[in-house]
């Protein structure tokens, strides 16, 4: 009887999921064909549309690095008549890793060529895993707004490029250094005085960390004078 028990069980069983499969197998299977076009179609824009587009916008963009490594702002712009420039790149193949980068290389572009609205403009598009290069790019902006006579915005820039890649304690405490002065040239000393001090602390064996110990030493004797009236 148990037996028998078990196998009606497993009959029973059986038919439910027969009985389940036949009221559901269309959307089943059209779930699963979702899914496998839902794949499929992805890698195919991956492989047919993405990877051709990034080619092609790389290549559209060998020549701007090139000009760009040369210090040839106009033609890393604009191209040289023959080839694109950057912002080619970025009008034609924005979304790939180029047109990323030609943002950096028009940013900085433009700040050479003392176009400083440009020069935020593109910079702000940029950004990156690479903290070295985001650093120099936060930097760029800080110099930009700087120019503009934005302080804060500045300020703001500069202590980032600080702060992003510390390891880089050259171009760390530089734009740290910048931010400091820009405080200070604005009548905001105790705010440069924090920063001439992170300098001295996190970057003694820079030239700015060495500089530091003059701004702090003035600085603090303006407040103490200041204190004492």
């Amino acid at each position: 009887m148990s037996d028998k028990h078990e196998v009606m069980q497993d009959n029973q069983a059986l038919a439910k999921a027969q009985g389940f499969w036949k009221q559901y197998q269309k959307i089943i299977i059209g779930g699963i064909a979702a899914v496998v076009i839902g794949f499929g179609g992805w890698f195919a824009y991956g492989e047919f549309i993405v990877k051709p587009k990034e080619e092609k916008a790389a290549e559209a963009l060998f020549k701007a690095e090139e000009y760009f490594r040369m210090d040839s702002s106009n033609l890393v712009l604009n191209g040289d008549g023959q080839t694109r420039g950057a912002l080619y790149v970025i009008k034609n193949f924005g979304g790939t890793k180029a047109a990323n980068l030609a943002h950096y290389y028009a940013g900085i572009s433009y700040l050479k060529l003392g176009d400083f609205n440009n020069a935020v403009k593109y910079l702000k598009d940029f950004s990156t895993d690479a903290q070295q290069i985001q650093l120099l790019a936060y930097g760029a902006l800080g110099d930009a707004y700087a120019e503009q006579g934005k302080t804060d915005d500045a300020v703001s820039y500069y202590k980032k490029a600080g702060s992003i890649f510390e390891k880089d304690d050259n171009n760390s405490a530089e734009y740290l250094f910048r931010a400091a002065l820009l405080l200070e040239t604005k009548g905001k000393t105790a705010e440069a005085l924090e920063i001439f001090k992170e300098i001295q602390t996190k970057f003694p064996k820079t030239d700015k960390g060495f500089q530091a110990d003059r701004y702090i030493y003035r600085l603090s004797i303006e407040k103490n004078d200041l204190g004492a009236n």
